[in-house]
């Protein structure tokens, strides 16, 4: 996730980001203003439909186009930014979980060694976690305080040795039955927040929705010539690129935001939130 300061208007002007549009967007862009050159020469200097009223009124088709493309766009870029929001509350879930969880362990009359367990696996859920959102398998480094299956599901196996742990306590007389469902209850939260998380990732935009859109962009794009050349002349050349670049970045923006929990530049800062875990639950523990 990019760090910046939304007060500095002259940097955002001027500056071009690597993760801004425009270099994913020139190529087609350029491609724009050839094909937008191409009618103006034609019509300005060969066709001359100006002179037929029906074929000067084509302008008028995509006015109305614009409103409708505009309400699939702000549909579009709000269904994203709603999932890249609730992605953030369930991090801040996670986050307040395992405050909880290691402050309520801290809190308990049992051996310290007993609560080191907790210091190792509350932070390395919330790696095992990142890790499983980004389709990977790497587990996190140092000393394994118990085994991990790397060909299944590591987060519920690691919510699975915290549960493990508590009935120990449990069954050794170190906590009572009371202690061990509120322990049990925080621990629940964690496979909730789990799935949460899942839930966002595993659920794309319709295909269908999306590959409309893209359609619908690109056709209206292209045929803008067609219709503006009448009044514009050769300034359709600079002006629909632009129109593109408006109307493309919108979609783009939303593509990458709907999944947040990825390495993109507008993704969430899931590594920061999971390096914060793990030194609050050792300051705690």
């Amino acid at each position: 996730m990019i760090h910046y300061n939304p007060k500095e208007w002259f940097h955002f002007i001027f500056n071009v980001h690597k993760s801004d549009t425009i270099r994913k967007l020139w190529p087609l862009m350029l491609s724009v203003s050839v094909v937008s050159g191409g009618i103006a020469y034609l019509e300005l200097n060969y066709l001359k439909l100006s002179e037929t009223t029906y074929i000067k009124n084509v302008g008028m088709m995509h006015s109305l186009l614009g409103f409708v493309i505009s309400m699939l766009l702000v549909f579009r870029t709000n269904t994203s930014y709603d999932r890249w929001w609730e992605g953030r509350k369930l991090l801040g879930g996670l986050v307040n979980v395992s405050r909880n969880l290691a402050l309520k362990i801290a809190a308990l009359p049992i051996p310290e060694q007993e609560k080191s367990f907790f210091q190792y696996t509350i932070p390395k859920y919330a790696f095992a976690l990142k890790e499983h959102l980004r389709e990977k398998q790497f587990f996190g480094k140092g000393n394994i305080l118990f085994e991990i299956d790397g060909g299944k599901h590591i987060p519920n196996q690691v919510a699975g040795t915290m549960f493990k742990k508590v009935s120990e306590w449990h069954d050794n007389k170190l906590i009572d039955s009371q202690t061990l469902y509120l322990l049990n209850r925080e621990i629940n939260q964690f496979t909730d927040l789990c799935g949460g998380c899942e839930r966002i990732k595993n659920t794309p935009i319709p295909f269908s929705y999306s590959a409309f859109i893209k359609k619908f962009i690109f056709i209206y794009v292209i045929t803008l010539p067609f219709g503006w050349v009448f009044s514009l002349g050769y300034f359709v050349v600079p002006i629909v690129p632009f129109i593109l670049y408006v109307l493309a970045s919108l979609e783009l923006i939303a593509e990458e935001i709907e999944n947040p929990f990825g390495t993109d530049d507008n993704d969430l800062p899931v590594d920061e939130i999971a390096n914060n875990i793990e030194k609050h639950i050792a300051e705690i523990l």
